[in-house]
């Protein structure tokens, strides 16, 4: 006999409490293997496919694409056990297959393959048919659920957020469902209780869409008290506070909004630049492509600068610690390079960069920029950074104030490579001029640190030559 499981959206990792649905890999009535991936989720951090632990046939799916859903939530709901056609489901009564929950357990066999903070109940070690208790177990549902099988498996539509007024539910309901601890600091800040929130998610989960709409009908004018209950407010029925388009911060923009807002606030920064000639740059990366082998970048001659002045002026390859109020300087070079997405921007960090050569680093950030174009970067290749090398020069931009990356302690800018006039050996002559803006910490160097360090990579930039010095 069949035994529907229901599957979470799992924890993804990197303190991530939500996920975007961008495209469902499985359709309701399709037989998935253990271990399939069965959804396709945006995170802040990166595209994500989400496997299945369990192996049955796909009975319901929670959410269309383009639902945001919280850690936790129900993505699906798998019937296994059977024999794993569709028919054999529809022609079962509601009580024949019904949720496994803790006190009824099922035997199927299922991984724990799964991501962060999600797995099975059992010891994750073994893979192997035993009596094992559903990712669901010691929660109970509120209300009994529809039948998880129609006689014609279709998807049900996501139901639309309501918002309901105190006396629909009691203040004595029990604990509320709210999975997303944004969702309750949200409430809290605003002085809302959550519990005269009717959730629209499922088994009346409260989503951020439930919060928004119910802070917008307090903030409405009260009209008079009529006898009946309120009526539900749809988000048709939201008053438009301004006018304009609202978009929302969620999500990767949400992140970054949020990361530069704490590097304003939290990190007392300043910000010197120079103008440097960069012809002999450029001559000597033409010689470097012109010799045969693997072709050199610019970003990636320009990384290597960056190490070298770092190994030079240590101070700004650190962070610093609020807590203990101390300066700590990394051991190592994670160059963080900003990238430009139809996602928005992110930072890949390139590892060790202080010990690659510029035929590496050039690898390293070809293969990091195409990751990021396709969304496929993983929360691995955007953290860990030490400092970072901001190129806005592609935009078409001579020069820049940089946002320091937190909690990194500085972030080097370069602006676009143009032909200006200029003083060479004496005399005025076209040369091809570059801005550099450093943007660091004041309180892990002073301005004759970051200036030593500013007018290093000038100089390494006007004469390469400079770094053989090093090597």
């Amino acid at each position: 006999m069949a035994q529907v499981l229901e599957f979470k959206l799992p924890d993804l990792g990197e303190g991530l409490t939500e996920a975007e649905i961008v495209r469902w890999l499985v359709a309701v009535g399709d037989v998935v293997a253990i271990d399939q991936p069965v959804v396709e989720v945006e995170t802040a951090k990166a595209m994500v496919e989400v496997p299945c632990p369990y192996g049955g046939v796909v009975t319901a799916r929670y959410g269309e694409e383009g639902t945001e859903l919280p850690v936790g939530a129900p993505l699906l709901t798998v019937a296994v056990g059977g024999t794993g056609a569709p028919e054999e489901l529809t022609e079962a009564a509601p009580e024949a297959a019904p949720k496994a929950t803790a006190e009824d357990a099922v035997s199927s066999e299922y991984s724990g393959n799964v991501l962060v903070g999600y797995g099975t109940a059992g010891p994750a070690a073994r893979r192997r048919r035993v009596k094992h208790a559903s990712p669901t177990a010691g929660q109970t549902p509120a209300a009994p659920k529809a039948p998880a099988a129609a006689p014609a498996p279709v998807a049900a539509p996501a139901p639309a957020p309501v918002v309901a007024v105190a006396a629909a539910v009691p203040a004595s309901a029990g604990p509320v469902p709210v999975i997303s601890p944004l969702v309750r600091k949200l409430a809290r800040d605003r002085g809302l209780d959550l519990r005269e929130v009717r959730g629209s998610g499922p088994e009346g989960l409260i989503l951020r869409a439930d919060v928004e709409l119910a802070l917008a009908a307090l903030e409405r004018p009260v009209a008079a008290q009529a006898p009946a209950p309120a009526p539900a407010v749809s988000p048709a029925a939201t008053p438009a506070a301004a006018a304009g388009e609202r978009i929302p911060l969620r999500g990767l923009r949400g992140v970054v909004a949020d990361k530069l807002s704490r590097s304003r606030t939290e990190i007392p920064d300043a910000t010197c630049w120079v103008d440097a000639d960069a012809t002999e740059l450029m001559a000597a990366r033409r010689a470097m492509n012109t010799a045969g082998g693997p072709k050199i970048s610019l970003l990636a001659l320009l990384a290597r600068i960056c190490a070298h002045a770092l190994d030079r002026f240590p101070e700004l390859n650190s962070t610093v610690d609020t807590a203990a109020r101390e300066i700590v300087r990394l051991p190592a070079v994670h160059l963080g390079f900003a990238a430009q997405t139809p996602r928005g921007l992110v930072v890949p960090v390139v590892r060790d960069a202080g010990t690659r050569t510029a035929e590496s680093l050039t690898a390293e950030f070809a293969r990091l920029t195409e990751s990021a174009r396709q969304g496929t970067l993983t929360p691995a290749d955007l953290t860990g950074g030490t400092f970072t090398l901001n190129n806005y020069g592609v935009f078409g931009v001579d020069g820049s104030t940089p946002i320091i990356n937190h909690p990194e302690a500085a972030m080097l800018g370069v602006g676009r490579i143009i032909p200006k006039p200029w003083v060479h050996q004496g005399e005025l002559a076209v040369r091809q001029v570059v801005q550099l803006s450093l943007t660091f910490d004041h309180r892990v160097c002073d301005g004759g640190t970051a200036g030593g360090f500013l007018r290093y990579v000038a100089d390494c930039v006007e004469q390469p030559a400079v770094l053989l010095r090093t090597v």
